[in-house]
């Protein structure tokens, strides 16, 4: 009877110690569940030392042995129970993490991608208004400078071109009209005078004088 029950304490302690050291490797690897760890550990060297106890009572006194083999046994499964408790704390703590860490991922990479998305649509948007904007206003200053400016210069140069060549050749024309008006009157003028006084006076000369020669010459004959 006292080998079973050391036995089955030995088996109870070497199983324990097994589980403490899995648990505490799982645990481990997350910050917010090693709390439990030192507790475990400090649990393994309470249990090692209550079972060195047990053996060395064994030696000494029998009954101490039982008594102390079932305190070791009760504590054995108030520790199982505990060690079973803090390793789902630590599974569920570690699957919340993983879920809290893939929701966080995506949630990152939607607002990323509604980010880029919005800040794509707004800034084509923004730039086409500042552009269309920049262009409108730009546009009507530079064509009222340009128009009031070159299109003075331009029209100033092109009038004054065109008013030479047109006065250059009305004023040939005009000329020429004009003068050859007033070489028709002038000469027409001229002329008829000329032949009405200066041709009658020539006519009475001559033939005054002809008239004479000839009177002379017949009465001499």
């Amino acid at each position: 009877m006292y080998n079973l029950i050391q036995l089955k304490s030995i088996y109870l302690s070497v199983s324990l110690s097994i589980y403490l050291f899995a648990s505490i490797r799982s645990c481990d690897s997350f910050p917010s569940s090693s709390l439990p760890s030192p507790l475990l550990i400090l649990s393994f060297f309470f249990l090692f030392l209550l079972y060195l106890l047990s053996i060395s009572r064994f030696l000494s006194n029998t009954k101490s042995y039982l008594s102390m083999t079932v305190k070791s046994v009760y504590l054995n499964e108030v520790i199982s129970i505990y060690i079973y408790l803090s390793t789902y704390l630590c599974i569920t703590v570690k699957n919340y993490l993983v879920t809290v860490k893939y929701l966080f991922i995506y949630l990152s990479v939607c607002l990323s991608i509604y980010l880029s998305n919005y800040l794509s649509v707004c800034l084509s948007i923004y730039l086409s208004v500042y552009l269309s904007i920049y262009l409108i206003i730009y546009l009507s200053i530079y064509l009222s400078v340009y128009l009031s400016i070159c299109l003075s210069i331009y029209l100033s140069v092109c009038l004054s071109i065109y008013l030479s060549n047109y006065l250059s050749v009305c004023l040939s024309i005009y000329l020429s009209i004009c003068l050859s008006i007033y070489l028709i009157i002038y000469l027409s003028v001229y002329l008829s005078i000329y032949l009405s006084i200066c041709l009658s006076i020539y006519l009475i000369i001559y033939l005054s004088v002809y008239l004479s020669i000839y009177l002379s010459v017949y009465l001499s004959i």
